[in-house]
């Protein structure tokens, strides 16, 4: 059975997550209200974004959000209704897509069945005319850049996901393109050889010094893979920053639900102290919360705490926290997921909050049980205040 909680230090005050520095380059890639209809749906609706060189991007989102249609424009396969697509200053939103130093990798890997590896990875090179001397030289390159050594005479049907896609890899960056752009790449693969490729592709991209561009819905995926993440929503861009800042500092209520796992008490502002602010829930009573950047409306907020911000307690912890974002309830459910375990604790107010709490010890010394009674508490510092 768990210990009971110690006497916590004071909060300290907020720190906000530090600004990326500005690049005194220009953006390689430079996206100016982009537009693109489909009938009556704008599926992109109104995008601008920089992407700097030798970034690692990543565009996320639920199914339908626009992404991949952005994607498309990037690499030529759709065009623009209104907006400018600029690469390295030079308009490219009406350059057809073999003309554009740009490759795009597809979600089902697009390899030629009839063609072994060798000649899948060589195709768009003799396509662009590229001396025969030079293309087995380029080949030579890339099949050992991906580690396919060995299998140049298979074809895909001989090959496993993880070749394959090595293969279609190696295919879009055989040209040497300026940008790369990657479909959910890794969609096709199983969990254990999804998280090995995607430090792969993450090596990969700082060797070569190549901007990649992938469209993911897989938040996790995107947070590993990333320096920095752009959230869609609705064929808009909902939030631009890097991966910390995109989870501790979520901009709309809708990126905290979207990312990660968030617990969310309903209220309105009731009172203001030095950086925090007293919020009133229906549901955990009066809690206080660090005050927000951004100007909010104050009448209709929400309080938003991660799982992993929740401390467990049999009692109320001693000291000033005593007095400060503690609730009770009882344990409802609780899931062991190696690492952590999840508490659902219902609250005696009549709301559901999730607590995740590391698994330190191997057995279970550290865990609470069904239908134990709890004290849940969290800092001011650990809430974001987001707008209803």
């Amino acid at each position: 059975m768990a210990d009971d909680i110690a006497t916590p230090e004071p909060a300290a005050e907020p720190t906000p997550s530090p600004e990326p520095r500005p690049d005194p380059q220009p953006p390689i890639l430079r996206i100016e209200n982009v537009v693109k209809t489909f009938g009556s749906f704008r599926a992109v609706d109104g995008v601008s974004l920089d992407i700097r060189a030798g970034e690692f991007f990543a565009l996320l989102g639920p199914s339908g959000c626009g992404k991949t249609t952005l994607l498309r424009m990037l690499a030529g396969f759709e065009t623009p209704d209104e907006g400018r697509i600029l690469l390295s200053g030079e308009d490219i939103a009406q350059v057809l897509p073999h003309e554009r130093p740009v490759n795009m990798m597809f979600q089902n890997y697009a390899l030629f069945p009839h063609l072994n590896v060798r000649d899948n990875i060589a195709f768009g090179l003799r396509r662009a005319g590229m001396p025969r001397a030079e293309i087995t030289t380029r080949v030579a390159e890339m099949v050992a850049l991906v580690r396919l050594e060995g299998l140049e005479k298979r074809k895909p049907d001989q090959l496993s996901g993880g070749q394959k896609q090595r293969v279609a890899l190696a295919r879009s960056l055989a040209r040497r393109p300026q940008v790369l752009l990657l479909d959910e790449p890794m969609a096709a693969l199983d969990k254990k050889l999804r998280e090995s490729t995607q430090f792969e592709l993450m090596e990969l991209q700082r060797r070569l010094g190549m901007t990649f561009i992938i469209v993911t819905h897989d938040q996790e995926e995107a947070m590993t893979v990333a320096s920095r993440i752009g959230v869609m929503k609705a064929g808009k861009l909902e939030q631009v920053a890097v991966p910390r800042r995109l989870y501790e500092e979520p901009a709309s209520r809708w990126v905290a639900q979207f990312v990660g796992d968030i617990n969310l008490f309903e209220g309105e502002v009731t009172a203001r102290e030095p950086h925090r602010l007293r919020v009133s829930t229906a549901s955990a009573g009066e809690l206080v919360a660090a005050q927000p950047v951004a100007p909010i409306d104050e009448s209709k907020v929400a309080v938003a705490i991660r799982p992993e911000k929740i401390r467990l307690a049999l009692r109320r912890p001693a000291g000033d926290a005593a007095a400060i974002n503690c609730v009770e309830g009882i344990i409802s459910d609780t899931s062991y997921l190696g690492g952590k375990t999840v508490y659902k604790i219902r609250l005696d107010g009549g709301a559901a909050i999730h607590a995740a709490q590391a698994n330190t010890a191997r057995l279970d010394a550290d865990g609470y049980g069904l239908n134990q009674r709890v004290v849940a508490w969290f800092t001011p510092d650990d809430c974001v205040v987001l707008e209803r």
